[in-house]
């Protein structure tokens, strides 16, 4: 058994239990705890076991008292729990701690949604928790898929439920979110909203938008995630979703296409300079894309090889020209351009345009001799 004391100017370091002096009688245990002086007045007390392995034993809490030996303070607490509170569920149960002529925090339950892509597939190999931290503390570390509820499966997403008690935790401010597996996977998680489960508002959004790696020998994955935004009200609520609507509508409309730069195999041909493209088809034009990441090599434009990108755009049309172009920067700018494919996604053709020329800071524009 673990506990965490919170005070005014701090919380304690986890105090175990197991190697403390303790004071045995039937069915009530005694032990002799020492908090650093500078935790301030005690305002929440959370309780719980070392850890959650297959073989631990369920513990039943009936009461709780803690007195200072020195001023003889004394509150107690009747529980009557029993932890883990449900079959592989949360480890831990935090309560406030009352003083007299003193206002104590409430007990709050939170709804935490996950939306994420691919984690419940692997849920049986991968160990999720998150700690919540507000202006009132934190909740710990709580287990994200021991007992997940609400479950919602979509063709790519999907997104669950988690449902934890803790004391108040004011306004809430991040999220610390900490992941191992037992085998290699990767796991994307898009967003976590959190909110009180007897309000509809506020709802704090944590936007992640990261696909996790994971891979069984290597450590704990941490990531410590910021609140993006809070609803406060339904309105508010319906204008974001609107804008999401909005935003994923955007989305379906782009089209991706595959470009490959061809290199001239001719001395001084390579380039290390900064690389932009434009595209021009018969219904728009694309905005200006650089092109820095190239699927095959780490330096793009060495003489003699061959460079693919892949952009997301506008429909466009079908493609007509390109404006091709770089800034001049680095040793050796001049820049030798064969030519250039570029594939269009949505209407499965590929477009050819010829170059066999250098190319120099200005912007040249290549014409379409063919495509198919």
């Amino acid at each position: 058994m673990v506990m965490v004391f919170y005070g005014s100017n701090g919380k304690s370091n986890p105090v175990s239990m197991e190697n403390k002096v303790e004071h045995q009688s039937e069915n009530q245990i005694t032990y002799d705890i020492y908090l650093p002086s500078d935790l301030g007045m005690l305002y929440k007390v959370r309780l719980g076991l070392q850890s959650l392995e297959n073989d631990v034993s369920r513990l039943s809490l009936c009461h709780f008292k803690i007195q200072n030996t020195s001023t003889l303070d004394t509150f107690s607490l009747t529980t009557n729990k029993t932890l883990p509170l449900s079959p592989n569920g949360d480890r831990w149960i935090e309560f406030p701690i009352e003083w007299p002529l003193k206002e104590a925090l409430s007990v709050v339950t939170y709804h935490l949604t996950v939306f994420s892509r691919n984690i419940l597939n692997e849920r049986n190999l991968v160990n999720m928790t998150v700690c919540i931290y507000g202006t009132h503390g934190d909740t710990g570390d709580r287990s994200l898929l021991q007992s997940l509820q609400n479950i919602q499966q979509g063709e790519k997403n999907e997104s669950f439920l988690v449902i934890m008690k803790a004391v108040d935790l004011g306004e809430l401010e991040k999220i610390v979110l900490l992941i191992s597996s037992k085998t290699d996977c990767k796991l994307g998680i898009k967003k976590l909203h959190v909110q009180e489960a007897a309000k509809d508002h506020p709802i704090y959004v944590f936007e992640v938008n990261e696909e996790f790696s994971v891979n069984a020998n290597k450590p704990k994955i941490q990531r410590e995630i910021l609140g993006s935004f809070v609803f406060r009200g339904e309105k508010q609520k319906n204008d974001i979703d609107n804008n999401l609507n909005k935003e994923e509508s955007q989305v379906k409309n782009l089209t991706e296409y595959t470009i490959k730069v061809y290199t001239g195999d001719k001395r001084g041909a390579g380039t290390d300079a900064n690389v932009h493209i434009i595209l021009c088809g018969s219904e728009d034009k694309s905005e200006v894309f650089q092109l820095s990441q190239s699927l095959e090599h780490q330096n793009p434009f060495e003489r003699g090889k061959v460079d693919t990108f892949k952009i997301k755009t506008k429909k466009l049309g079908s493609l007509h020209s390109i404006e091709i172009g770089h800034d001049g920067k680095g040793f050796a700018s001049g820049w030798f351009l064969e030519k250039v494919e570029i594939t269009d996604a949505a209407r499965n053709s590929m477009h050819c345009f010829n170059c066999n020329r250098s190319v120099d800071q200005s912007i040249f524009t290549l014409y379409m001799l063919f495509s198919f």
